[in-house]
């Protein structure tokens, strides 16, 4: 187990970017930590980092072994995992990355069912645009992500995808809130509340916008779906969201949701993704498979 433990210090380094900071981390000293370094580079024949004059990053051999390292620890999670859950005691850590949508209402929901059952276990839930959540994945920084509108998805193997429409988030006052449904070319009548380009609603209403040559010119832009929500309770602006982000109607308050016409904004899609070719600890496991459960009850799966 000893190079498991110099790996874990040479992850924390390699993602700090600096074996000060790291060393701090781990409650050791600079000097020990560069020793584990410097012996481990000695017993590859290179350097796995570049010493630069503020902090240190991978080498192109440092890449390599980063990639072996994760994979290593990553299996040692698992068997710890699975060594807990013979004793009937499921222990363990869920590491997430999602897309804003997620925090308000659904994954709160869903890991207090999961822990009522297993309380041993632990979670960590790191918000994260498109391209980032992919990056996570691949980084081994987290076991699951949460994607809408994923931008690459090569190296992830999509456990499930479930339909989002999505919707104008309005005060109750606000004209259209009168309708069922309302139409893309209705809202830009009306102030826009949008949230910031890399985002996948803004990406589907864009691409729709050009479609019917509108232009989605916003009074305000958030990366904040939350500030969004709560910057039309009280005036003519417009916001958009998801449905599994929707504010449940005690949570509502002065807002109301209408989903947008499909033919005018189609739906999107929210990814339910892991590491392509990764075997996830049983406590990640367990968790995608209720996640999944509980997509395929409350929305359009494919």
């Amino acid at each position: 187990m000893r190079h498991l433990s110099i790996y874990r210090n040479v992850d924390v380094v390699s993602k700090v970017g600096s074996i000060r900071q790291a060393a701090e981390l781990l409650a050791i000293t600079p000097s020990a930590l560069n020793r584990q370094i410097l012996g481990l580079e000695e017993e590859l024949g290179v350097p796995i980092f570049e010493r630069l004059a503020r902090g240190v990053r991978l080498s192109t051999a440092g890449e390599l072994l980063i990639h072996h390292i994760r994979n290593q620890l990553s299996d040692l999670d698992r068997v710890q995992s699975q060594i807990a859950d013979l004793s009937g005691v499921r222990r363990g850590h869920v590491s997430i990355a999602c897309s804003q949508a997620l925090l308000p209402y659904f994954l709160p929901q869903q890991i207090e069912i999961y822990r009522k059952e297993h309380p041993g276990v632990t979670f960590s839930v790191s918000v994260r645009d498109r391209e980032a959540a992919e990056q996570a994945l691949r980084d081994y920084a987290v076991d699951v992500a949460i994607i809408f509108e994923p931008v690459h998805l090569a190296d992830c193997q999509t456990l499930l995808v479930a339909k989002q429409t999505i919707h104008a988030i309005m005060s109750k006052k606000h004209m259209l809130a009168r309708r069922k449904t309302v139409k893309l070319e209705q809202c830009v009548d009306y102030p826009m509340a949008l949230p910031s380009m890399p985002y996948g609603v803004r990406a589907l209403m864009e691409q729709a916008a050009t479609k019917k040559n509108l232009t989605l010119d916003p009074v305000i832009q958030s990366d904040s779906f939350e500030f969004l929500r709560h910057v039309v309770a009280n005036n003519e602006n417009i916001a958009f969201q998801i449905e599994i982000g929707l504010p449940t109607q005690s949570a509502a308050a002065a807002v109301v949701s209408r989903p947008v016409s499909e033919q005018d904004l189609p739906a999107g899609r929210l990814h339910l993704t892991q590491l392509r070719g990764r075997s996830l600890p049983v406590a990640a496991a367990r968790f995608a498979d209720q996640l999944q459960t509980s997509f395929t009850e409350n929305f359009d799966c494919v």
